[in-house]
């Protein structure tokens, strides 16, 4: 790194290629909303051709122009693609959103990454989310590299910018985290009083790599550079050398032998490559929009050099089953990674390819079914640029797949692979909907299915006990993205309500009943007559029904009848519409009519008894859920109190890892946490997650009950 040449940039629109696994590097770019990973991706593309100087592909589109939702909010909602080239090397670049309602999106860029870049601004602190991304990464080992980025922002500090990066990503081993070069300062100082960023010093080549022209001029560095970096260099050596597969070159290094720099940025090279070792470097866009900007050749040399090829990816098989190797000659096993609608081509679906090749016109299997690829093309933007094939360790769209949702398997007929899905966050923020017209009711259930297809953090539920069609969202971004497309893309005009919890009813108390339908209209009758006696069981008793007639005073035929009835109205409750629950009711006596009776008859008669017995003797039942919640030790006071506040009930606390972080197990009802999602979210910056499952029901105090009762019967 810093002793390689610029590589000759690229045609704009020309559609990067590789032949071989070896070829591709795969970098997921990470980092909190506003970091500055777009930028960094157009800047990267700029350097190396992809984009002309206004930003811009062959038929106009940039790298950023991808959805007509993202430019209306103003951020990104959904990976992005975004493949150059450096060197002889196809860089493939996934953009991912740094806002958490698009967590989906995120773990598909990091399921199709090799390598994990995490975007840091220099004037910022580090959100907790990026934090525990951090430590998801090093789960599974995936090398990592910091960007420093906004080194012109007012309050912008490198240094200190570094310290909370190793802090906050390595603080028990802080020598894993330090910065390959540092940034020059020269010049004019800006309004904040700070000189502008011009270039970068590289600490292991000892040479100064200016910008200042638009443009990478290397030279060595001056002696009074070279004192500036004599620190930091002979730290950065030691950290190398201290992951060195060679075990005597440290012992060679202490004892006064100067080691090759070669040697070091080889040892550095695999250290990245193994994760064991994680490279800060800095950038800065150009402002005019000139070829390079700062750092963006260092960064470019880093990735190619260090980070891994696809050929070192460990397939992701499911645990058991037989490994599958990154061979462009092999089976085929690709993976579903994102599938969009686009107006003009129709479904797009982006796969990443673990083995074999992917050609067109070729048949695979997916999901349940046999179909035929259709064309490839690498995705820029909006724009869809054919390839005529992607081998192992590629990224590629196929275009009008029919089957195939987010995360399922494109394997060869005959040599049938299911790849391991990716760990998603459970949605738990209701959005209850409905059609807003006939039409758009027909059209609703398919453009559902089409939108959870695409979205698999978005879940759908048609509640039997409240009837409503529920969405179940990340958050209330996510929400407003899902609506959006739904109107927008599908041309479904759909409108919200509030969301109802499933509360339940049963009695509360013993009670009696007579049930009357008797009707005379000319002809054949209606005469039905039965008495019950009603009374509560314990909670998850269910329900009991009990014949004590005697006498035969309702016929044995009907008896079944009452049931029936009886079991209809406690599906339909009898004071707020909720579900009767935990209830016996006992059938004592009744009448019949030799010609008049029938079984809808002693049905409804059976429905009125139970709703006579209930009036005014009716207690509403709530839905408590059990609810675990993973904070970082600052918020746990503050999330403790918040559940209190809830009516919640803390069962306990227990430290989780070694990373400052407790577990939080509490009972809380479901009415207090709809909104949970979105409040915890605030309480812990971002931070805090939650699972929640339903545990029982409880009885709702009497205060809320009251309001509950007379909503409904205002509803009704």
């Amino acid at each position: 790194m810093g002793d390689k040449h610029n590589a000759p940039a690229g045609a704009a629109g020309r559609a990067p290629s590789a032949d071989r696994p070896e070829q591709i590097r795969n970098v997921v770019l990470v980092g909190h909303s506003g970091a500055g990973k777009t930028t960094i991706a157009e800047t990267l593309a700029l350097a190396t051709g992809a984009i002309n100087r206004a930003g811009r592909v062959q038929d106009g589109t940039t790298v950023s122009d991808y959805d007509e939702i993202e430019h209306r909010q103003q951020r990104s909602v959904q990976l992005s693609l975004v493949p150059i080239e450096f060197d002889g090397y196809k860089i493939n670049l996934l953009d991912t959103p740094g806002y958490a309602d698009f967590t989906g999106e995120l773990r598909a860029g990091l399921r199709a990454a090799d390598a994990a870049l995490f975007v840091v601004p220099a004037n910022e602190d580090i959100d907790g989310a990026t934090r525990s991304l951090w430590d998801e990464c090093a789960a599974v080992d995936m090398p990592r590299a910091l960007l420093v980025t906004k080194l012109d922002a007012p309050q912008a500090d490198f240094d200190a910018t570094i310290e909370r990066c190793r802090e906050a990503f390595a603080p028990d081993s802080p020598e894993s985290v330090l910065p390959i070069y540092l940034p020059l300062r020269e010049g004019e100082p800006g309004s904040d009083g700070v000189p502008h960023v011009s270039g970068l010093l590289g600490l292991l080549s000892r040479h100064r790599y200016d910008y200042a022209d638009g443009k990478r001029v290397e030279s060595e560095v001056d002696d009074a550079l070279a004192a500036e970096i004599d620190a930091p260099r002979e730290r950065l050596i030691e950290a190398v050398i201290t992951e060195s597969e060679d075990e005597t070159l440290m012992d060679r290094y202490l004892g006064g032998e100067t080691i090759d720099t070669k040697t070091v940025i080889d040892d550095l090279e695999r250290a990245v490559a193994r994760g064991h070792f994680h490279p800060v470097l800095a950038a800065l866009p150009a402002p005019d929009g000139s070829r390079e900007g700062v750092g963006t050749t260092e960064l470019l040399e880093l990735v190619t050099a260090a980070f891994p090829s696809p050929v070192e990816h460990v397939c992701p098989v499911h645990p058991g089953d037989e490994a599958v190797a990154c061979d462009p000659d092999g089976p085929l096993a690709a993976q579903v990674l994102k599938v969009t609608s686009d107006p003009y081509v129709g479904r797009l679906t982006l796969c990443r390819v673990f083995s074999g090749t992917l050609r067109p016109d070729v048949q695979v299997h997916v999901g349940e079914s046999d179909e035929r690829v259709g064309a490839l093309t690498s995705p820029f933007g909006r724009t869809q640029r054919p390839v005529p094939q992607a081998v192992a360790g590629d990224i590629v769209c196929v275009a009008k797949l029919g089957h195939g949702a987010t995360e399922e398997t494109l394997s060869q007929p005959g040599h049938l692979v299911d790849l391991d899905h990716w760990a998603l966050p459970e949605p738990l923020l209701p959005i209850a909907i409905h059609a807003h017209s006939k039409a758009d009711e027909d059209k609703l259930s398919q453009a559902l299915a089409r939108l959870g297809g695409e979205d698999p953090t978005l879940r759908l539920e048609q509640n039997p006990e409240t009837r409503q069609l529920v969405l179940w969202c990340l958050g209330e971004a996510h929400a407003d993205v899902m609506l959006e497309r739904l109107r927008g893309r599908f041309g479904v005009q759909i409108d919200t309500e509030d969301y109802v919890v499933p509360f339940r009813e049963t009695l509360a108390g013993p009670a009696t009943g007579r049930g009357r339908h008797v009707k005379q209209s000319g002809g054949h009758g209606q005469y039905a007559i039965c008495e019950i006696e009603a009374e509560p069981l314990p909670t998850g008793s269910g329900f009991e029904f009990v014949d004590k007639v005697v006498g035969g005073s309702v016929p044995r035929q009907f008896i079944t009848s009452v049931e029936k009835g009886v079991r209809a109205q406690l599906a339909r409750g009898v004071a707020a519409g909720f579900p009767l629950v935990d209830v016996r009711v006992t059938l004592i006596d009744g009448k019949a009519h030799s010609v008049d009776s029938s079984d809808a008859a002693f049905q409804t008669a059976g429905a009125l008894a139970l709703r006579e017995a209930a009036a005014d003797n009716v207690r509403l039942l709530e839905p408590v859920a059990e609810v675990h919640v993973l904070v970082p030790d600052e918020f746990v006071g503050a999330v403790l109190s918040d559940l209190s506040s809830r009516r919640g009930r803390v069962l306990g606390t227990e430290p989780v890892g070694s990373g400052g972080r407790t577990a939080i197990h509490a009972d809380v009802p479901e009415l207090e946490i709809i909104r949970y999602a979105v409040d915890l979210r605030s309480l812990s910056h971002g931070s805090g997650s939650f699972t929640r499952a339903y545990a029982r029901h409880e009885a709702l105090p009497e205060a809320m009950a009251s309001r509950v009762l007379k909503t409904a019967e205002a509803a009704r």
